[in-house]
């Protein structure tokens, strides 16, 4: 996600910007991890970026 912004900075991916900091948290912020925030991400967030993968994914095959 870092190297899309970079690239398209006005990309339609909600939250952009806390999909790099998310990442960062699980690689790095081991130590403190808290299980009900990572659920809690995978339950309610996850599904939207599916979508929204999806739609970009159909619209470059136009």
């Amino acid at each position: 996600m870092n190297r899309i912004l970079k690239i398209c900075p006005e990309i339609s991916i909600t939250s952009a910007r806390r999909i790099v900091n998310t990442r960062n948290y699980l690689i790095h912020g081991y130590d403190s991890l808290r299980e009900d925030l990572i659920w809690g991400i995978v339950i309610n967030h996850l599904p939207i970026l599916k979508t929204e993968v999806s739609q970009l994914i159909e619209s470059s095959q136009e």
